[in-house]
């Protein structure tokens, strides 16, 4: 009676228990372990339909029960959902394993792959082949029994390794609380937050390491010493002496890393990674990195010094640290625009704000969002929409995840619950979904946005467009399943809408008057946005520079992860370094999610949105035309021509970072 092994269309959350998901896992395994042995037993001479298609329609029923179980485990999570994550993955690994290192399987895709010259494919099954072949070869499909055991061990360790990360970071940030009983140590904060971090249980305010309640603690408390320790406790995460402590599996993640990109031919993981991503070499990487820090570091040494100069004037602070960034900039930034986040907020009411990207994915995509209330969650706070053309056609099944709980990791991401891809002359849809981290409503306000959460909004919401505009035959080309360095270009590319007159019009109206944000306020936001653009650059140069220094050379002799940041970060530093802080410890893109040797990508991406969003500005922000092309060519074709391809087909030329650097005002 296990409901992740009956036919489903939507999740059955409310039916599911934890006990489900490990059966659940075995039998998905099972299910498609005999899937890929009737390819492997097929006696018919290997062609793309028996094998190269057969295969990529492999797995489906574990897919969806993976999907369910590993976002779950993300968002609503739990000790006991953990704890299973830990027995599983090991198993899903070896399961990797057992298809990428099976000798049969290989021989027939290797035998479809070499004659592909002779089977006149289209591009996309051209690319279908290739990304199979190449996730055989590059998984150890031509290396030695040997080798291959040793393959294996070190993916079921990195596995377990992963998700240690994650839960150690996950349980540092919930166990940490700020509890202030007097309210003059409030001063400076807005209404908003202190009436958010008012206490049900205890008397006084409870502040966390929940970005809702950090970040404003940290941009408005005006008691410095409160600032210290909220920015020191967010900064230790995983730097503990606890049981919570990273250190060693940041190490054993980067050996293992380095000893796989070995063991398969590979200089390191940088190289392994980035063979199949838009930037193809760390050296790129690093040419690149380093062309935009000698742009970005004359500007942020510069804004560095006004804010040092204006800490100074305002309240004698000698030495800028850490903990003063997000509090004298938000001063300075108020100064210098007159823009208070606090003034904005009011006309950034969450419900506006969904609606009016609703709005906007219609005047540029002809797409159509109903609220629905059958379709099943897995929590309350789960809004789910049906999604279709402007003609009645069903697009898509789409799930927003908007307010932080304990059991939610920190910060905002998209995610899948099933691909989209055409089967038996099938258009199966996608069911899409967002996870964010915003301000609860209270009993007197609703959620109101800060502006950066505006941005996060229509930042996932570009990554959704993605998923639900996918338009591809084949399941594993499908959506957001493209390079790394590509995959950021439709969510970054969405943010600019947010600071556009046209857009902000449809939906940043005054929660209590319905005014629409006056236009001085829209001309502030513009010309604020690149404040402090320069040490932003460098902020985010500095994060992906640290990832290709972990994994862009041999970590084998790394002792220390404090020594290792330090000199990694000695060319963009600004402010005096915290003896007890690391980043490594808690950087849970690069050692919990994918973007290990790939969080360049951010500013890769960020070349290719200033340019393409160049193209909108030209011919008008909703010109159908440009919106079309860059549906039909970009968000529709997912990964199934190369990303350069598709972009100079939507743009009619390659991306330069002109516009990227002429938006940040660094030239």
């Amino acid at each position: 009676m296990n409901p992740l092994l009956h036919d489903f269309n939507t999740a059955p959350f409310s039916k599911i228990t934890n006990e489900h998901y490990k059966p659940a896992i075995e039998k998905g395994i099972e299910i498609a372990k005999k899937e890929i042995a009737e390819i492997v037993q097929n006696t018919a001479k290997p062609t793309f339909e028996n094998t190269t298609v057969a295969l990529d329609f492999t797995g489906e029923k574990l897919n969806r029960i993976t999907s369910i179980f590993f976002n779950l485990n993300a968002a609503e999570t739990n000790d006991k959902l953990q704890k299973i994550a830990q027995e599983v993955s090991p198993l899903l690994s070896e399961f990797g394993n057992d298809i990428t290192l099976n000798e049969g399987l290989f021989k027939r895709v290797k035998a479809v792959f070499e004659s592909k010259s002779n089977l006149n494919l289209t591009p996309e099954q051209a690319m279908l082949l290739e990304k199979q072949y190449k996730s055989f070869a590059r998984n150890g499909a031509n290396l030695n029994e040997d080798a291959k055991n040793k393959l294996r061990k070190i993916d079921a360790q990195l596995s377990t390794l992963s998700l240690k990360f994650g839960e150690n970071v996950l349980a540092e940030t919930n166990a940490f609380e700020l509890h202030i009983t007097n309210e003059n140590d409030l001063a400076g904060l807005p209404e908003s937050a202190k009436e958010a971090a008012k206490s049900k249980d205890k008397e006084g305010w409870i502040f966390t390491l929940d970005y809702p309640s950090y970040i404003p603690f940290l941009t408005y408390i005006d008691k410095r010493e409160l600032r210290k320790k909220m920015a020191i406790a967010a900064g230790k995460k995983g730097f503990q002496d606890n049981e919570f402590n990273n250190e060693k599996n940041v190490l054993e993640i980067v050996k293992l890393r380095h000893q796989r990109a070995n063991l398969l031919s590979y200089k390191t993981h940088a190289h392994f990674v980035l063979e199949e991503r838009m930037a193809e070499t760390p050296e790129k990487v690093i040419e690149f990195s380093n062309n935009l820090l000698a742009k970005a570091t004359p500007a942020a040494q510069k804004e560095f010094q006004d804010l040092e100069v204006y800490a100074k004037k305002l309240d004698g602070i000698d030495q800028l640290q850490k903990w003063d960034a997000a509090y004298y900039s938000e001063k300075l930034k108020k100064d210098l625009f007159d823009l208070d986040q606090e003034v904005l907020k009011p006309y950034f009411k969450l419900e506006n704000v969904i609606a009016g990207v609703f709005e906007i994915a219609k005047r540029l995509f002809d797409l159509k969002f109903e609220e629905v209330s059958d379709i099943d969650t897995y929590h309350e706070d789960v809004k789910t929409y049906h999604v279709t053309d402007i003609s009645g056609n069903f697009i898509a099944v789409f799930y927003a995840d908007f307010h932080p709980r304990k059991g939610k990791r920190n910060g905002a991401w998209m995610t899948s619950y099933k691909s989209q891809q055409i089967k038996n002359g099938t258009n199966e849809r996608p069911h899409v979904s967002i996870v964010c981290n915003f301000t609860k409503p209270t009993e007197t306000k609703p959620s109101l946005l800060t502006f950066n959460e505006v941005t996060t909004l229509f930042h996932e919401f570009g990554h959704a467009l993605h998923g639900m505009l996918a338009n591809t035959t084949y399941n594993s080309l499908s959506g957001t399943s493209v390079s790394w360095d590509f995959v950021e270009l439709p969510s970054q590319v969405l943010e600019n809408w947010c600071f556009e007159k046209e857009a902000l019009e449809l939906f940043a109206k005054h929660y209590e008057t319905g005014a629409v944000i006056p236009m001085k306020y829209v001309e502030k936001i513009k010309e604020s946005a690149s404040f402090h653009e320069g040490m932003q650059t460098l902020r985010q140069l500095s994060f992906g520079l640290l990832d290709m220094q972990w994994h862009g050379q041999d970590p084998t002799e790394i002792t220390s992860i404090k020594a290792f940041e330090n000199d990694a970060f000695a060319d963009t530093k600004l402010y005096p370094d915290v003896a007890e802080n690391v980043m490594s410890t808690a950087f849970s893109h690069i050692f919990q999610g994918g973007y290990s040797a790939g969080y360049y990508s951010y500013k890769w991406a960020e070349v290719l949105d200033a340019d393409a969003f160049e193209y909108f500005l030209e011919e008008g922000i909703f010109n159908k035309e440009v919106a079309t092309k860059f549906k039909d060519n970009v968000l529709s074709k997912g990964g199934t021509e190369k990303p350069m391809t598709l972009y100079k087909r939507f743009r009619g030329k390659e991306p330069k970072p002109d516009a990227l650097l002429k938006r940040a005002g660094l030239i």
